[in-house]
């Protein structure tokens, strides 16, 4: 904690360009990926049925899988489900057969070829059209989400800083995605409220920074933008690390102890928090820099016959 109470003289913005490159490494990735193999959407967008099974012993899933495909059911995509004795079945929806005669089926065709002591644990249903609208809605309200940030900036701080803000929480957005698009993560609503929290966790921490740009911007007389925005990173970096530090401990907790349920939600604020952290340093920053913030931009709007008024 000493260490963090000494003021730093980190050139960040002189790293910039490395960073910025860095960055968009990452995206290129991360669209590339989403682009080429798309992501791996739970049933809450797809629509289908998931049945989660328990096994008294460890499951073989290339056996089931063959079990399912023999009684009808090539499509099934069979995984483990946090141990080796609890599988998860997840079956696209289909129109010849009902919801609760397909559950049944497969869980008498598990059940014929592993043993009597296979244990249903849960069944879930959704609806084609349900997680279609689910698609949609979500989209929209991370659009909102971002449109409502790009006014609040512009009016709060000035239309650069604005721009900035809105580049990072794009950046840290794709980013997100893009990682459960590269390793085929599971991407369902628990997922999606992880990234629309994430953009609430980058904003307040560029809001922050921002706020100590705009006091520097207007007390030190001395100094290029540059060495403004070098400043007031220094001056708040004590307080990124040890609020980014302590999330991360709840969510590798959340990680670890949380169960399968909340595994992905977790992964994704995992890396929206690290994401979001670098890129209030160097993303929106960098992007204000580079729009040409200056010391005017952010100075109090004279009003007309203040001074007049200030008069004895």
């Amino acid at each position: 904690m000493e260490l963090l109470k000494k003021q730093t003289h980190i050139d960040f913005m002189g790293q910039r360009k490395l960073a910025m490159v860095f960055s968009g490494i990452l995206v290129l990735v991360s669209l590339l990926s989403f682009g080429v193999r798309g992501l791996n959407y739970g049933i809450d967008f797809t629509g289908g049925t998931l049945i989660e099974v328990g096994y008294p012993e460890t499951a073989e899933l290339g056996q089931i899988r063959i079990d399912l495909a023999e009684a009808g059911f090539p499509e099934a995509t069979v995984q483990y489900f946090g141990t080796s004795r609890d599988v998860l079945v997840r079956l696209e929806a289909r129109d010849d057969i009902s919801k609760a005669d397909l559950s049944s089926k497969v869980f008498r065709v598990l059940k014929k070829n592993g043993g009597e002591d296979i244990e249903m644990r849960r069944v879930e249903f959704v609806g084609p059209q349900v997680g279609e609208e689910l698609t949609e809605q979500g989209g929209l309200a991370m659009l909102i989400a971002l449109g409502a940030i790009l006014i609040y900036v512009s009016l709060r701080f000035q239309w650069k800083f604005s721009l900035g803000a809105v580049a990072a929480l794009f950046h840290d957005v794709i980013i997100t995605i893009g990682f459960f698009s590269v390793f085929g993560l599971d991407f369902d609503l628990t997922v999606l409220a992880a990234v629309l929290a994430v953009i609430g966790y980058s904003l307040n921490d560029t809001i922050v920074v921002f706020d100590r740009v705009r006091e520097n911007f207007r007390t030190m007389r001395k100094g290029t933008a540059v060495e403004i925005l070098n400043a007031s990173l220094n001056q708040t970096l004590s307080r990124t690390i040890i609020t980014s530090f302590t999330t991360l401990l709840v969510l590798a907790a959340l990680f670890f102890l949380g169960g399968e349920l909340i595994h992905e939600f977790a992964t994704a604020l995992i890396i929206g928090v690290i994401i979001g952290t670098y890129s209030s340093i160097y993303v929106a920053s960098t992007t204000a820099l580079a729009l040409g913030v200056i010391k005017a931009d952010l100075m109090p709007v004279a009003k007309e016959g203040a001074e007049a008024d200030a008069r004895p």
